[in-house]
């Protein structure tokens, strides 16, 4: 917690220097989607989008957490916590991959779920 003035001048700067990373971070997002020179691999939306598109979301999520939620003046186990939270999002990110690249598709897939 700010305690001085200088602290608080500190505190807004690096606020003020965080919220322009962000902005500038989310019209780099909105240029890469829209205009086409920007567009990375084949012409349209792909993997390389995609990475890219995630890499400037997690890059902005880390700094909203680090910054504006306080992470960066917390303890060891918060941290913990945090991996295991991320550790979590991956693993389902591959068990969704994993259904993708063998899903269980057998004559009567559709009528035990009820779909079309």
């Amino acid at each position: 917690m700010a305690d001085s003035p200088e602290a608080i001048k500190k505190a807004t700067r690096t606020y003020l220097w965080v919220g322009l990373v962000l902005f500038i971070g989310t019209i780099l997002t909105v240029a890469v989607a829209t205009v086409p020179a920007l567009d990375v691999g084949i012409h349209g939306f792909d993997v390389l989008d995609l990475l890219l598109g995630m890499t400037i979301a997690t890059i902005k999520a880390s700094l909203v957490a680090l910054v504006f939620m306080h992470l960066n003046h917390e303890k060891r186990m918060i941290y913990v916590l945090f991996g295991l939270g991320l550790l979590g999002a991956v693993a389902l990110f591959f068990l969704t991959w994993m259904a993708f690249e063998d899903p269980i598709f057998f004559d009567g897939f559709y009528k035990v779920l009820k779909v079309g």
